[in-house]
């Protein structure tokens, strides 16, 4: 749930960023400047809200069209139904193999009161609530050791907690780095739907503060942000809730449209799906790209943007009518939502 954020919507200040892409250094290129098939780790909190099951709905639909490889998934909140429910959607979407990893000690322990999680556990999977799931840690270390220099994008559409205990992580049996320089070696781009854009408070930034103050000052890569204003503003759903079917995209969205919603509501608000498109796809086919700049956390969990200072931070505002960015949003979680 993204609870509320104060926020002015800051217009586009010019893309700077695609100078730095065409040469190598923005949060799209590879170090040679070439592109490559994205490899994609997602860490969601699963819950409460349920715009995280648009977000692995789109991951699954762009990886079965083959625009990148998920290498796995974690999950960011520490309530035991979410691991699972990550389990039975990848199931579903043909990638059960996929590891899960559960939140790191500290990690928000919540999730939704309409226990939509569990509704969809008790339908698709009841088994997966028995499966063992490493911490998210581990899965990240082992994820990143394998993978060649600079070639994975992180997507974070929850709370930085995992991100935060992968940093602190010392040198073991995956690899003799620690965690900044694991970081640094082997990732591209931190892709993260987060904070308000130019200033503001917002949920997967404010509710575990501390992770995110010390992701923000230690993070060693490019950081390309989607404020809450940009999926407050696009809304998705209603042609997923429709359509039936059995299967728990449709079933999450027809049954979060009746409970969680407000009466009346017919779509949901799309955070999280905005940043898997701009992790897997140009998020410049979509959106203005601002940066470089400097997001600050403060210790109550508010942020700032600071676009004097080259941190390595960019932030996407909006281009198109919000309408457009929603059809291309729901047409990939009908794609993902048809699968056979």
């Amino acid at each position: 749930m993204r609870i509320s954020a104060s926020f002015s919507v800051i217009a586009s200040i010019g893309c700077i960023w695609c100078i730095s892409c065409r040469s190598g250094t923005g949060p799209q290129a590879t170090d040679a400047g070439h592109e490559r098939k994205p490899k994609i780790i997602f860490d969601t909190d699963m819950g409460p809200d349920y715009d995280d099951v648009g977000a692995i709905a789109v991951l699954h639909a762009l990886a079965d069209s083959g625009e990148c490889d998920v290498l796995a998934t974690v999950a960011s909140d520490a309530h035991p139904s979410i691991a699972p429910t990550i389990a039975l959607f990848n199931r579903y979407f043909g990638r059960d193999s996929l590891p899960v990893g559960t939140a790191m000690r500290g990690a928000p322990d919540f999730t939704a009161e309409n226990g939509w999680n569990d509704t969809l556990i008790n339908t698709f999977a009841p088994d997966v609530r028995a499966r063992s799931y490493p911490s998210a840690v581990e899965v990240y270390r082992r994820s990143l050791a394998n993978q060649p220099a600079n070639s994975v994008t992180i997507v974070t559409v929850g709370f930085l907690s995992n991100i935060s205990a992968l940093l602190d992580s010392q040198p073991d049996a995956y690899s003799e780095l620690n965690g900044v320089d694991l970081v640094k070696a082997k990732v591209k781009q931190l892709v993260a739907m987060a904070g308000a854009f130019p200033e503001g408070s917002e949920f997967n930034v404010n509710k575990h503060a501390q992770a995110s103050v010390n992701v923000i000052s230690k993070w060693p890569r490019p950081i390309l942000f989607s404020g809450f204003e940009i999926g407050a503003k696009i809304f998705t759903g209603s042609a997923v809730a429709r359509q039936g079917g059995n299967n728990p995209v449709s079933k999450a969205y027809a049954y979060n449209l009746m409970t969680y919603t407000k009466e009346g509501e017919t779509n949901r608000n799309s955070w999280d799906q905005t940043a898997v498109l701009c992790a897997v796809r140009s998020p410049e086919d979509y959106f203005y790209v601002n940066g470089p700049g400097k997001f600050t956390v403060s210790e109550d969990g508010s942020n700032t943007w600071d676009p004097t200072v080259d941190a390595g931070h960019y932030f996407i505002s909006h281009k198109y009518p919000y309408a457009y960015i929603g059809k291309v949003i729901e047409a990939l979680m009908l794609q993902a939502s048809n699968r056979q």
